[in-house]
């Protein structure tokens, strides 16, 4: 039997991120990846935004890891020569009463400690985005895109430069905690860890009551897109959103335009059962036209073509509840540590989460 010091179970942005966090000379960290390569499901299915920390409840772990994660993550991308740009974002106002949700909105930003948020008039909106219209806006300098797929190589290479172990195509069969870590089963082996991070993203529920830990439902979410064509690709240079809904989490069908030149607009919000289910039942194009006309009036429905999904892990069951990120040392399994739930803005606090989960491993093992 393999004997390690931690077991990290998914090998998705959050997952490789704490992996290196964790690392530390003398300390044996080995990741379980259930596919053949890292990042494959949420990291990479996703609209690519490096939020500023505007929308999440003050006090909230999203906020505050959101906004502690933003410039770590922007210096991450630097120093690691991940495709980025920090672009600024627009939230478009349109009916009168709209422009008190704006206000409202830097208020909640201006406490989750985003200070760099402004409301802009029409003039200074078709300055920033020639092809957008609205009589007002807020616009938020410090968001920015990323290139996801290469965010997950960079953080891959700077695990296994610290030394983890990665292994890619063995997922978590069984587990059987003790009083002295857990004995942790793949296809190949039985590995006996002193501690472990659950970062499985959409199976972090079913790697929670193998290992003996809390009891928690991840609800699949899945989100489609659409690719503008043609000469439409360049057609926004940042992310362009409607304000979001008055309650809960979805931010709206929004246009993001991508480190190498597309746009897409998107996500929906459809829940479900199935967490691998990613084509079935797809949307028509045409459901994406009065949702991407709300922010670019020329748009035509041949404009646009369908493009990628993606499956979120909520903890909430409706779009209409927030919940939180789960970061903690499990209250039931104390070997265990969780870090469960990371949707958006999940990709932006990356490391920031992983810090946080370093700092729990390091008071199991040290």
């Amino acid at each position: 039997m393999e004997e390690v010091d931690l077991v990290i179970v998914g090998g998705g942005i959050i997952g490789l991120a704490c992996a290196g966090a964790t690392a530390r000379p003398g300390r044996t960290v080995c990741l379980l990846e259930r596919h053949s390569r890292p990042g494959t499901e949420t990291s990479t299915h996703n609209s690519g935004v490096i939020h500023a920390g505007i929308y999440y409840p003050t006090d909230s772990l999203k906020a505050q890891l959101c906004v502690e994660g933003r410039e770590t993550l922007y210096r991450f991308c630097q120093a690691h020569k991940v495709p980025h740009l920090r672009c600024g974002k627009l939230i478009l106002a349109g009916a009168d009463e709209d422009e008190t949700r704006l206000e409202r909105l830097i208020v909640r930003g201006q406490s989750n400690g985003v200070d760099d948020l402004e409301i802009v008039d029409a003039d200074r909106v078709r300055h920033l985005e020639p092809n957008v219209t609205s009589r007002t806006a807020l616009w938020s300098p410090s968001t920015g895109i990323v290139e996801a797929e290469a965010l997950v190589r960079a953080l891959h290479r700077e695990a296994a430069a610290r030394e983890t172990l990665l292994l890619p195509g063995m997922p978590l069969v069984s587990a059987d905690p003790s009083a002295k870590g857990v004995e942790i089963r793949t296809p190949a082996e039985t590995i006996h860890a002193r501690a472990v991070v659950n970062a499985a993203g959409l199976y972090a529920d079913e790697v929670s009551a193998a290992v003996g830990g809390r009891q928690f439902t991840i609800y699949p979410c899945r989100g489609e897109y659409a690719d503008f064509v043609g000469r439409n690709r360049g057609l926004v240079g940042r992310p362009v959103y409607p304000l979001p809904a008055p309650a809960g989490e979805h931010l709206g069908v929004h246009v993001t335009p991508t480190t190498w030149g597309n746009v897409s607009a998107g996500p929906t919000v459809h829940y479900q059962n199935d967490k691998r289910d990613y084509e079935r039942d797809r949307l028509p194009v045409e459901a994406f036209v009065d949702p991407v006309r709300a922010l670019l009036p020329t748009i035509r429905p041949e404009d646009l073509r369908l493009g990628g999904t993606g499956i979120r892990a909520k903890l909430s069951p409706n779009e209409t509840t927030f919940s939180d990120f789960l970061i903690e040392q499990d209250p039931v399994q104390p070997r265990l540590i969780q870090a469960a739930g990371i949707d958006s803005p999940g990709l932006t606090a990356c490391l920031s989460i992983a810090r946080r989960v370093s700092a729990l491993v390091d008071e199991i093992l040290d």
